[in-house]
């Protein structure tokens, strides 16, 4: 684990701290890889860990976040027909009843184009669960990614509400719209950015 502690450093040096860490195909990992997950996101600084899995398999992973005292944040797409997929609410709450340390990842752009109205009064409900918000601008009605401001998505109303409650968990922006001719990912997370800061002004 040195080897990781050393990577941390050098990130808080910078002064960035890693919050959550993703793991893919988590599903899968056995017992002590299981373990081993959770123990690398906790040398990293990690107040949880990130995943995509389906609900049937947030039990077991339940039971290894409490053994470990560390949340889960599980990651919702826009699926409202797969009972295998955060996308209904359904499927938070049924992976909440396992675990304490079951929470959310709760994609800002995918709940409002799937459900069709603002996750806001969802997170405050549920604010004790989400590990962190993923942040996009979207059409509505299942419509595509489009740069910051050109969407349907309540970006301004969810960071508003995040600093008016004073919730802890970070919201991360999630850089998935096609970079526009003459621009780069790296101008439009800029602009995403002084988005953020311009709403919160």
């Amino acid at each position: 684990m040195s080897g990781f502690r050393d990577f941390r450093r050098k990130y808080e040096d910078a002064g960035v701290l890693i919050q959550i860490v993703k793991f893919d195909g988590v599903d899968g990992f056995t017992d002590d890889e299981l373990d081993y997950a959770f123990q690398l996101a906790r040398e990293l600084g990690a107040n949880a860990i990130s995943c995509e899995i389906p609900v049937s398999t947030t039990k077991r992973m339940g039971a290894f976040a409490e053994k470990h005292k560390m949340m889960v944040g599980y990651h919702g797409h826009g699926n409202l027909t797969d009972p295998e997929a955060f996308g209904r609410l359904e499927s938070w709450e049924q992976a909440f009843s396992y675990s304490k340390y079951n929470g959310a990842n709760v994609d800002i752009g995918h709940f409002f184009a799937a459900n069709g109205f603002s996750p806001a009064k969802w997170i405050k409900q549920n604010h004790a669960r989400v590990t962190h918000v993923h942040l996009k601008d979207r059409k509505a009605n299942n419509g595509p990614n489009v740069p910051w401001g050109e969407g349907d998505t309540p970006l301004k109303e969810i960071l508003q509400m995040m600093r008016a409650e004073k919730y802890a968990f970070q919201a991360t922006i999630e850089m998935e719209h096609p970079v526009p001719q003459g621009s780069s990912t790296l101008a439009e997370l800029a602009k995403c950015v002084q988005y953020c800061r311009s709403v919160l002004a």
